[in-house]
């Protein structure tokens, strides 16, 4: 007699939509289906963008953002979530609301600025950040991102010495009790380097060869929505974060080549 096979970890991803299909909601689809996931979603935003930046925004009501969450959990259930762009203050704090009850695995992308330059989140939806990140298991900011969860100086994140960016990912761990992804990507240099910064405390640092590309639309995206279905997959943060690096590199790697400006990454070009 056969055994049934195993049924997929259930990973939500609350973010906004990306039309161009390079990032956002998009892109996590993606990613987690091809990582053996079963992907879900609720909706906070809409964008008009392609890869060479954001037309415009339109945030979904909150309750519609609630409903949605509410739909997926008490019928589905959830392994695992993803937080990405939020949208408005106000669906911050529904997330917030929903969620505190909900003993999975969050990994917090705090999207703040899309690649392209364009802003995504203002001063107040910042600001309801701060439930978010008390309650979840990983942050994974970039450096810009870093500097202005801390209120440190963004260039010295990028020394290559690495102290700040450690001092910065230890304080915001600190206040918020929980794993920090410090993701170096915005630094020069010919190597990537992020960190990662555990409560107990504990350092790890990650590295590899900066790819020459300009194809690098959603990479935030990916990787934490890729952590995300790998803690769902039953996995460490540590082990997580090492399969979902992996993972990004070679969607990197596999980029089709579209768009005129930062293209789409090579999703289903990648298994692990």
């Amino acid at each position: 007699m056969t055994e049934a096979p195993k049924a997929p970890p259930r990973i939500l991803s609350i973010a906004g939509s990306d039309s161009s299909g390079g990032a956002g909601i998009q892109a996590d689809v993606k990613t987690i289906t091809m990582l053996g996931g079963y992907a879900m979603t609720a909706i906070t935003a809409v964008t008009a963008q392609n890869s060479t930046g954001v037309m415009a925004v339109e945030a979904m009501s909150p309750d519609l953002v609630d409903r949605q969450i509410e739909a997926c959990v008490e019928d589905i259930g959830v392994d695992a979530i993803k937080i990405g762009m939020l949208g408005s203050p106000e669906i911050a704090e529904l997330v917030a609301d929903r969620l505190q009850w909900l003993e999975v695995p969050i990994v917090f992308d705090p999207v703040m600025i899309a690649t392209s330059g364009a802003v995504l989140a203002d001063d107040a939806t910042i600001s309801g950040f701060r439930r978010l990140m008390g309650m979840a298991t990983l942050i994974t900011p970039n450096l810009p991102e870093l500097a202005a969860l801390t209120g440190m100086n963004e260039g010295s994140l990028a020394e290559k010495d690495h102290k700040a960016m450690f001092k910065a990912a230890q304080a915001l761990c600190e206040q918020h009790h929980c794993d920090i992804l410090a993701k170096g990507g915005h630094a020069d240099g010919e190597r990537i380097y992020d960190l990662l910064v555990t409560p107990e405390p504990r350092a790890v640092g990650f590295e590899h060869q900066r790819i020459e590309t300009r194809h690098t639309h959603g990479t935030g995206c990916t990787l934490s929505s890729a952590i995300a279905t790998v803690l769902g997959h039953g996995q460490s943060v540590e082990h997580s974060i090492r399969l979902a690096r992996q993972y990004v590199i070679k969607a990197i790697e596999n980029a089709p080549g579209f768009g005129e400006g930062s293209g789409p990454l090579g999703h289903q070009a990648v298994r692990l």
